[in-house]
Formats: structure tokens, sequence, C-alpha cells
């Protein structure tokens, strides 16, 4: 069975063709996409969006890495005292 629908073929294949030509923007920075890869990504996003057949993403390398021991939350004090406002 295929991994992937006719309409997430025809995203991917629409993002691709726009890189060619130049027009292909990412995200909120909207910088000109010169990357296949990054073509690709945006094609399967926007497949995802229209709920096209798309496996799901694979978790990141970072949550993987991260996933180890927990830092504490606790500040410590930078040695200096809050002058006190007393005039």
């Amino acid at each position: 069975m295929a991994k992937y629908g006719k309409t997430a073929q025809a995203k991917v294949k629409k993002a691709m063709e726009e890189r060619k030509r130049g027009t292909l923007k990412s995200g909120k920075s909207k910088k000109k996409v010169t990357s296949r890869k990054q073509a690709i990504a945006i094609g399967l996003s926007e497949a995802r969006r229209a709920g096209a057949k798309v496996p799901k993403k694979k978790a990141s390398s970072r949550k993987k890495a991260s996933s180890g021991k927990k830092t504490s939350s606790k500040r410590k004090s930078s040695g200096r005292k809050k002058k006190s406002s007393s005039s």
C-alpha cells in the first residue's frame, strides 16, 4: 500500500516547481527557499493541512537528545543586594 496519497504528490510537485522558479517562501520570515529538502517538507506540510494521506512526522533529534536529565529551575543569587528605598 502506498505511503503517500495523490494529493500529497501534487502538493510536493507544486512546491518543487515554485522552488525552481524562485517563488517558494518559508514560514513567518518569508525567506526564499533554495533547498530541495525544505521544498519537499513545505509540500508535505501543506498536504497534511489539506488532509491528504501523509505519514506522521518523525520526532526531531533535538527532542530525543534532551530527554535525559532535567535541570532544576532554581535561580542563584547574583550577590548584589537590592537598595532599600527609604527617603
